[in-house]
């Protein structure tokens, strides 16, 4: 049996579909979506960066997360763009693997950094004489460089498991790019071990940090009622509304995805998710950020402004 296991050089993915038409299209529509993603994620980095009464806990956390958008949206999306338009829609193996790996890598440092950012608004809500304390830049480092390391290390094993699977010469992939549950259908040895990875991963980038995240939000709820009045408690709610929407978006489908039997999921539905994953979240990210923060809202008048006087002032000198 060994003798007839083969491993492919490249793999040929589907994609959404085989219509020209359609393709230019969606080439146009996931072109604008991955532009506003650079766009509003590197705009909140340099605000961040730029606007010293940003450099907050719960600033820094984002400003992570905006680096994992930029980074996970550009691991998929510019390969999708270029299939769009090209007739044979081909990658290698060693390309399939690279993507698989950073793919898994920042999608798990996503989840492990939203649950991060779930301890900051806790601390903040529940604890707030003690927030500056516990919170301190030692320790929003170490918690970032743990959802970091935790992410690469949990993509590590997953890419490893999943790339070392013989195909006995299948190389079509029903998928849009190189995903773990799609390259997982085309083997053609046992993959228990393969499945009880997954759980694993999931358990460890999925369930429990969401876990902590409910945890963190029963308490945030809990002191929010235990507050008198109706502006103490709108303030509160305001503090955790943009974060607490991100993380049902982000947790919700991924949850329904990876925790459901094999034999109830779908090449299709494995698409949508990864599309959701790669093009909606890293788009809708820093709308719902920006919007719903007013120290964001002013942060950008205050950089405007600034660059506005210095334009003044260099044309008052010249």
């Amino acid at each position: 049996m060994k003798d007839n296991l083969t491993w492919v050089g490249e793999f040929v993915l589907l994609g959404l579909s085989s219509d020209r038409q359609t393709q230019a299209a969606l080439f146009v529509l996931f072109g604008a979506a991955y532009l506003l993603t650079l766009l509003g994620n590197g705009l909140i980095i340099l605000l961040i960066r730029l606007d010293a009464r940003l450099h907050l806990p719960m600033y820094f956390f984002l400003c992570n997360l905006s680096v994992v958008d930029i980074g996970y949206t550009s691991s998929g999306v510019p390969q999708m763009l270029v299939h769009f338009i090209l007739e044979r829609k081909t990658i290698s193996f060693t390309r399939c693997g690279t993507q698989l790996f950073f793919s898994l890598a920042l999608g798990g440092t996503e989840f492990l950094l939203l649950a991060t950012m779930a301890y900051d608004r806790y601390m903040a809500v529940c604890d707030p004489l003690r927030y500056a304390a516990a919170m301190g830049p030692r320790r929003c480092v170490v918690l970032a460089a743990v959802s970091w390391l935790v992410g690469m290390a949990n993509a590590v094993v997953e890419t490893a498991a999943t790339m070392r699977l013989p195909t006995c010469g299948h190389y079509i992939l029903n998928h849009v790019a190189c995903e773990t549950l799609a390259l997982v259908r085309l083997a053609c040895v046992d993959i228990t071990l393969n499945q009880i990875v997954i759980v694993a991963s999931s358990m460890v980038v999925l369930l429990v940090p969401c876990c902590l995240v409910s945890l963190s939000y029963a308490h945030i709820v809990a002191a929010i009622l235990r507050i008198h009045t109706t502006r103490g408690r709108h303030k509160a709610f305001r503090t955790c509304a943009s974060h607490l929407t991100v993380v049902s978006m982000s947790y919700g489908m991924a949850l329904f995805t990876y925790m459901q039997p094999r034999s109830m999921a779908s090449a299709e539905q494995d698409k949508i998710v990864v599309i959701f994953y790669a093009v909606v979240t890293p788009m809708l990210n820093p709308l719902i950020y920006s919007l719903r923060s007013k120290e964001m809202k002013a942060a950008l008048r205050r950089v405007l402004m600034r660059s506005s006087e210095s334009k003044h002032e260099n044309v008052t000198l010249s």
